[in-house]
């Protein structure tokens, strides 16, 4: 699926621990226009719980999360 979206800005926070992984992702969606795709690097497991909860609490899009070799991938559109 990440192969069909085009991703504006990539945040490699693997070897970050919770919350690092989410404060990387809330300030990237805070500097990104409306419309546009981030990704998140993050080997911290909160991660997996964390990223989605915050996203459709702030209500953006949570395009995936796809398990890497060693970390998981967030894919994240901005819709506000």
């Amino acid at each position: 699926m990440s192969q069909d979206v085009k991703v504006d800005r990539v945040i490699d926070a693997r070897g970050s621990f919770c919350p690092g992984p989410l404060m990387e992702l809330i300030k990237a969606i805070r500097e990104a226009k409306v419309g546009e795709v981030v990704s998140v690097y993050s080997s911290d497991s909160g991660s997996k719980r964390d990223i989605p909860l915050w996203v459709e609490k702030a209500g953006h899009e949570l395009i995936g999360v796809f398990d890497r070799n060693g970390y998981a991938e967030f894919i994240v559109r901005k819709k506000r």
